[in-house]
């Protein structure tokens, strides 16, 4: 049994079409698809240049922003403190846990 090739499926659907559709039909239907085709390629670069100019405006912002460091272990200790009424200034980290540990047993 012999393969159909790639030109022979190109015959085969010019074929169908004109079954389908009618010689008379025919180029108003190919002139249907080519307009199709023209607004899907305007869709498609309408959102290309929207993603383009997003990631633009993102690795603006992201160089533009102050970087916040995250509180040390320290500092959470001595806010907690704080927040119980202890005086954090003038302990050390290992006598906050223990004014701590006190106060909430």
């Amino acid at each position: 049994m012999p393969s159909i090739g790639g030109s022979e499926w190109l015959w085969i659907a010019l074929v169908a079409a004109i079954l389908l559709f009618g010689s008379k039909k025919l180029p108003e239907v190919a002139r249907s698809i080519g307009k199709a085709m023209g607004e899907f390629q305007k869709g498609k670069m309408e959102i290309e240049r929207e993603m383009r100019v997003a990631a633009q405006q993102v690795t603006l912002t992201e160089t533009s922003r102050p970087t916040v460091q995250a509180p040390t272990k320290k500092e959470e200790i001595q806010k907690a403190a704080a927040a119980l009424g202890i005086d954090a200034a003038t302990k050390s980290e290992e006598e906050l846990k223990k004014a701590i540990k006190e106060k909430l047993v």
